[in-house]
């Protein structure tokens, strides 16, 4: 099975740039491109928050568009800069983001792996949010299939990353989260974004790892003193291949045109 992960796309309407300089859609459309390039194909794409950069319906109906695009399946989280109402208008017949208890949480069946869906959004704040409906949600989703190898994708990092901008937005129910996690060992990853970089850690009695922007990237400086700048740095996604009897693995690539030259 193989999975592909775009994260923190921040598409704005159309003729619109982030910052007055990015042309997020436009980035979205080269991930997608060199998604659809892949050989073997991914048989679903995550997309994981940070959807549009507004939570606006002409940020998502653009959205909408550049996705399409895509030859295979593909399934939304939102992000903070996500509006749930708004999401789910744009992609009505996108019956999952239903969700549960209002929050867009769902799981993807009939593959090898379990796949997890959890909204972390906590409207009007930066950092992320696992309230205790969400989190009784996930304990009984993993408590349902404990026999079966299981990834969880959100947003946000309930984690210290030691870039002081995700830092100071506190993750409200991390510990919560990481105990539901660690007591079931089926689960093989937990996925997210929101940082605009891709690092990994052990977490929880799993690894955790995130997904580098479609767009920009964030600054890795890790003085305490400093707050977030951003670069434009390769974007990048990224390909979870699960394979029975190895499990889990994860590769980044970077999005653009770059030589490619035979060894032999």
């Amino acid at each position: 099975m193989l999975i592909a992960q775009i994260s923190d796309l921040h598409v704005r309407a159309p003729g619109k740039q982030l910052y007055g300089r990015l042309d997020t859609a436009g980035y979205a459309e080269r991930a997608v491109a060199a998604i659809a390039a892949r050989t073997p194909a991914p048989d679903l794409v995550l997309v994981t928050g940070d959807l549009v950069d507004a939570g606006a319906a002409d940020e998502y109906a653009n959205l909408r568009r550049v996705l399409d695009a895509l030859p295979m399946p593909y399934r939304l989280i939102p992000g903070n800069h996500d509006a749930r109402d708004a999401l789910r208008a744009a992609f009505p017949d996108h019956a999952y983001l239903a969700g549960a208890e209002g929050f867009i949480c769902y799981t993807i069946e009939g593959f090898p792996l379990r796949l997890v869906a959890l909204d972390s959004l906590d409207a009007g704040r930066v950092g992320g949010r696992l309230c205790e409906a969400r989190l009784d949600w996930l304990d009984a989703r993993l408590s349902e299939a404990r026999d079966k190898p299981t990834m969880i994708f959100l947003h946000h990092v309930p984690f210290l990353t030691g870039v002081t901008h995700f830092d100071e937005a506190v993750f409200f129910g991390a510990e919560a989260f990481a105990a539901v996690v660690r007591r079931h060992p089926q689960v093989e990853r937990v996925v997210a974004g929101h940082v605009h970089r891709s690092m990994s850690m052990r977490w929880a009695g799993t690894t955790f790892s995130t997904c580098p922007s479609t767009a920009h990237q964030f600054v890795l400086d890790l003085n305490p003193e400093n707050h977030v700048d951003y670069a434009l740095e390769p974007p990048g996604f990224q390909i979870h291949a699960w394979r029975a009897g190895q499990g889990l693995l994860t590769h980044t690539l970077p999005i653009g045109d770059y030589k490619v030259t035979r060894l032999r």
